[in-house]
């Protein structure tokens, strides 16, 4: 059974430009650099024939490349951390196509995505990691830039059932234009 997802994959060298902020944080498990990706769509453990399903849905969305800005670092989980991010920009284009995925995946039966759409890169989960502690970190990290880069495509990942996923398999790629 695949444990499946959307997202758009990371340009190698903003990908590299994001692993140089790794590190100098105690209880940080630090994402490979090649799994960084932004997720548009989590779908989950389904069976083969809903997984052809999914691709079939996912085929007739046709949308036109757009820019993604990456803006600032942040953390989730406030007063109790669980993870550092790289914070997108939620533009309009980006909005629009997390958002036609939904609507897609819930006409084939798969469950409403029950979080907020916050587009994100997942730098590192935290376990133990204080809310001073991240502060901290990320205040020392105030000389990141945003970074632009321009969305050609989207694709449908596949995951290991283990904790923080990874290493995640493109299974299809979706052009965009």
């Amino acid at each position: 059974m695949p444990r499946l997802f959307t997202g758009l994959e990371i340009p190698q060298d903003l990908a590299m430009d994001l692993g140089m902020m790794r590190g100098g944080l105690y209880g940080a498990r630090w994402i490979d650099v090649e799994n960084y990706h932004i997720t548009l769509r989590f779908i989950g453990d389904i069976d083969d024939a809903t997984a052809r399903d999914v691709h079939s849905s996912l085929e007739q969305i046709r949308r036109k490349p757009f820019e993604v800005t990456i803006e600032t670092l942040g953390s989730f989980g406030g007063d109790k951390p669980r993870a550092i991010v790289a914070k997108a920009k939620p533009a309009t284009p980006l909005v629009e196509l997390q958002a036609q995925q939904e609507r897609l995946l819930r006409r084939i039966g798969i469950p409403p995505e029950p979080r907020k759409f916050t587009p994100h890169v997942t730098l590192a989960r935290l376990r133990a990691a204080s809310s001073m502690a991240v502060a901290d970190y990320l205040s020392s990290r105030g000389f990141f830039f945003s970074r632009r880069f321009e969305a050609q495509r989207f694709v449908l990942f596949s995951s290991r059932a283990t904790t923080g996923g990874g290493p995640y398999v493109v299974e299809a790629a979706y052009p965009l234009g």
